[in-house]
């Protein structure tokens, strides 16, 4: 226990060091900061994610989101304190995750603490994720929600929408066999059902619909893309993702599309992690997407 806490204790150090003192990255940086991610090293790799977390720059956000899955836990510890500092609203299910499964205790920690910064900064309070056992809940004071639709002011939290996530299926061309599609298809609906269960103005559940009388939207997922190409001296897997809205009469009212890629340098590809490159770009298209999807949401139900 003392060798795990003094880790722990060494490696919470080490994140506070390297976005302290690291050099100061260049926004013309990112593009060649978000290939360094892909390296084969970890200690390029987490140079990188140092550069990327210290710039705060909106760009920054999906490559230190897909860090999040790095192999090693200082570079997801450090990706985890940038998106903490950049407060974006896109990255707070992915942080949320982390502090609940992520393996390393630093990483869960770290991320937690990223969650609130982002959930104060979006009016998110009440999405937070649990503390750890035996630590004391987070004191947060009662606050107005912003909300949208029906009351704005409420003081109770409440959800606005109503969803249903009703179909998922990967339509992208190709040659991908059935269970690959399908593999596909559920890892964006989960991306979706995820995204959901962290935005406070959304509830799947049918009783609180019930409660506050909200009408459902429904929502079909497709994959209108998903293909790996050499583009120069690197592999890129590129992801399209295509969701269409519709009311509880299956009436068509809006669709929102988007996109996503994943840059991996030919020289260091190696296609036995090409699975875990897709679901990158699955997840970065649905995340991407979803501040949109949630505008779409809004004006159906306002309509």
């Amino acid at each position: 226990m003392r060798i795990a806490f003094a880790r722990t204790i060494a490696l919470v150090g080490l994140v506070l060091a390297l976005l302290l003192h690291a050099r100061p990255a260049l926004a013309d940086d990112i593009d060649d900061l978000t290939k360094g991610m892909s390296s084969s090293s970890e200690k390029a790799r987490l140079s990188a994610a140092v550069s990327l977390a210290r710039l705060e720059d909106r760009r920054a956000l999906k490559p230190m989101v897909a860090a999040l899955h790095d192999p090693s836990p200082k570079v997801r510890a450090v990706a985890a304190a940038g998106l903490g500092k950049l407060k974006h609203k896109a990255s707070f299910a992915a942080l949320k995750n982390a502090s609940q499964d992520d393996t390393d205790a630093t990483v869960r920690s770290t991320a937690r603490e990223a969650a609130i910064a982002v959930a104060k900064a979006n009016d998110m309070m009440d999405a937070l994720p649990p503390p750890p056992p035996g630590s004391e809940p987070v004191a947060t004071k009662s606050r107005h929600t912003r909300g949208f639709g029906h009351s704005p002011h409420a003081v109770e939290a409440r959800p606005d929408l109503y969803v249903l996530v009703k179909s998922s299926s990967d339509d992208s061309p190709g040659s991908n066999d059935k269970a690959t599609r399908k593999s596909d298809a559920e890892i964006v609906k989960q991306a979706l059902v995820d995204s959901f269960k962290a935005a406070p103005q959304v509830t799947l559940a049918a009783a609180d619909a019930q409660r506050w009388g909200l009408d459902p939207r429904a929502i079909d997922l497709s994959v209108t893309k998903l293909e790996v190409t050499r583009d120069g001296g690197l592999v890129e897997v590129a992801a399209e993702l295509r969701l269409a809205i519709s009311d509880e009469n299956g009436k068509m009212l809006s669709f929102v599309s988007g996109g996503a890629k994943v840059q991996v340098p030919a020289g260091k590809f190696n296609p036995r992690f090409l699975p875990s490159f897709r679901k990158q770009a699955l997840e970065g298209a649905l995340q991407g997407l979803f501040d949109k999807l949630l505008d779409h949401l809004r004006q159906t139900t306002q309509s």
